[in-house]
């Protein structure tokens, strides 16, 4: 019995460690030139000078260029995930993969447009 339950705290232990592990595990590195292939839809608000939108209400579409990386890339982790409740920028989000994401955000981190 006790060797049982011996292999049983083992086995949870190495599951546990696993899990440990892939949560430490550093975000995927942007490379600006990728992201070349998937700004489009990006650009069809972020890139128009002053523009405002009317939905989900009216306000100024920020500037995605030269802000920080990183906060780019939590930026879009936050609305693929629901945690940001913009409608259309989470729409956007939920088809982003982590390396595109970082992709994008190495991308508009670097530039100042």
């Amino acid at each position: 019995m006790q060797h049982r339950i011996l292999l049983a705290a083992c086995a949870l232990s190495g599951v546990l460690l696993s899990h440990a592990a892939l949560a430490q595990q550093p975000a995927p590195a942007g490379d600006p030139k990728a992201a070349h292939k998937k700004i489009a839809m990006c650009e069809g608000c972020h890139g128009i000078p002053g523009y405002r939108t009317a939905y989900p209400e009216v306000y100024a579409v920020p500037k995605l260029g030269g802000q920080q990386a990183a906060y780019l890339q939590r930026a879009l982790q936050a609305y693929k995930s629901g945690e940001r409740s913009h409608p259309s920028m989470r729409g956007i989000a939920s088809g982003l993969s982590e390396q595109d994401m970082a992709d994008m955000a190495a991308y508009y981190g670097g530039a100042a447009k």
